[in-house]
């Protein structure tokens, strides 16, 4: 069980705070406005924004440079330790196929090949041009847990992300904290009551429906032992399989309500560090939204 619960650290990517339950049933009110976390959906036109301005500022300095829109929206949902959609399940299973789609995306992206066919002193030119080259300054960002992050950033990397969040060190810096906080929370999830409890009403669930699985993570180790032993060759076989096996998966967790039981516990320790980050926190989410606010003058929403 430690094993597995360690992945509910991440469980909720937009993790909303300001109403959070102690444990034991008293309610935990901060009248304060609070900045929203993006959606998924959001982050990701964020993304693309930032792409278009970077493609733009390339051609500026005499460069091609390709976005990358190689899924679709619905292909772009990222699948977490709870995945109750029961919809996107049948069709998608756990996205086996959509990364792969996504690797050959990777694989094919025509900024490297069109990189690599430039002369060294147009290579290095374009380097400078994307990312600053080797003169770029360095970025750096202390983690709630200890340690800390570096990131090279200038050229139009920097320009795009400027237009878009207003400070790229802010924007890095205080992402670094909002996004590592579970380090410090992660052991007390784990060995959380309610979430134990919301984890074991799933496996009951599974049980009943022929899939003798402890957890969601093991759930999916097994599809994925599944498609290796079939191999390429029988592979429609092996998604038929993992389609099968994540509507299970996300049936249990829709009627287990495992989804709003891990939303609610992180929220709940989020909350108790608020005191020493919430200022980051907030400060964090505002940037985005004032990404999202600009993102959307300049790219349509995936189809």
């Amino acid at each position: 069980m430690r094993r597995v619960l360690v992945s509910l650290c991440a469980v909720v990517a937009a993790v909303t705070t300001g109403c959070a339950d102690g444990g034991d049933g008293r309610a935990q009110q901060d009248p304060r406005p609070r900045p929203q976390a993006l959606t998924w959906q959001q982050e990701l036109r964020v993304a693309d924004a930032q792409q278009r301005l970077t493609r733009q500022c390339m051609n500026r300095q005499g460069f091609t440079y390709w976005e990358d829109r190689g899924l679709t929206l619905q292909e772009s949902r990222p699948v977490r330790y709870v995945q109750d959609d029961v919809a996107w399940a049948r069709t998608h299973g756990y996205g086996g196929r959509i990364e792969a789609k996504s690797l050959r995306v990777r694989e094919r992206n025509p900024n490297g090949t069109y990189r690599q066919n430039l002369s060294p002193s147009r290579r290095a030119a374009f380097d400078t041009a994307l990312d600053g080259g080797d003169g770029a300054r360095m970025l750096t960002a202390s983690l709630p847990g200890g340690g800390e992050m570096r990131k090279r950033v200038g050229g139009c990397t920097e320009e795009a992300e400027r237009a878009l969040y207003g400070d790229p060190a802010e924007w890095y810096r205080t992402g670094k904290i909002a996004t590592g906080l579970n380090a410090l929370y992660g052991k007390e999830l784990m060995e959380d009551r309610h979430l134990t409890a919301a984890v074991r009403a799933w496996s009951r669930c599974m049980k009943r429906a022929g899939r003798p699985y402890e957890d969601p993570q093991a759930a999916r180790e097994a599809v994925r032992v599944n498609a290796g032993r079939l191999g390429a060759a029988r592979a429609d076989e092996a998604f038929a399989a993992e389609r099968k096996t994540a509507v299970a998966d996300a049936t249990c967790a829709h009627e287990t309500s495992l989804r709003a039981v891990a939303t609610e516990r992180e929220t709940y320790y989020l909350d108790r560090l608020r005191d020493r980050f919430g200022k980051d926190i907030d400060t964090y989410r505002h940037l985005g939204q004032r990404a999202y606010d600009r993102a959307v003058r300049i790219v349509p929403e995936r189809g």
